[in-house]
């Protein structure tokens, strides 16, 4: 089972993928993209790492998320990543060529892998259009990820003010 779950900041979409992972019975390995590049990142970073069970695996994965999805995915495994967002935006900070090599590696990957997957993302295409060119762009590179990977899920859901609205159902 593959499932995408999007949301807005704040929106609970960590919280309810944490659920989920938690409901699925599975050993849960977490891979998180995040980089703590100032303070306030960090703060976020460690008030996340105290929200999970502390039994979770955790992988700190910022670009090459395709490599270790393959290298942690297993029938009786759940991997939660939390966030889609936050690797895109990693991967535009290198370059044109990582952004475009992982993202296909990605999504060639998702259809492979075994077991339980949870991807988190923020969902930023409701908003205003952003006033400088790299916002748009993260924008809309975020708008074409989110595309593709929901078409590769067999769940993908919405997250506001905590409560899910399930988009598309369709269980492997």
């Amino acid at each position: 089972m593959k499932e995408f779950i999007l949301g807005g900041a704040r929106s609970g979409k960590s919280a309810f993928a944490q659920r989920r992972a938690t409901d699925s019975g599975l050993g849960v390995t977490y891979l998180a993209t995040a980089q703590a590049g100032d303070a306030e990142m960090a703060e976020r970073i460690a008030r996340h790492r105290a929200e999970r069970p502390g039994h979770w695996a955790l992988v700190e994965e910022p670009l090459a998320l395709a490599a270790a999805l393959r290298a942690h995915a297993a029938p009786n495994r759940c991997l939660l990543v939390d966030c889609l967002t936050l690797w895109l935006g990693n991967l535009l900070a290198v370059g044109d060529a990582a952004l475009a090599a992982e993202t296909q590696a990605l999504l060639t990957v998702l259809p492979t892998l075994p077991g339980h997957l949870l991807l988190v993302s923020n969902e930023v295409g409701q908003g205003i259009v952003p006033v400088n060119p790299l916002a748009r762009r993260f924008r809309d590179e975020a708008g074409r990820l989110h595309q593709t990977v929901a078409d590769r899920c067999d769940r993908v859901s919405f997250v506001i003010a905590g409560l899910p609205l399930t988009l598309k159902d369709c269980p492997a």
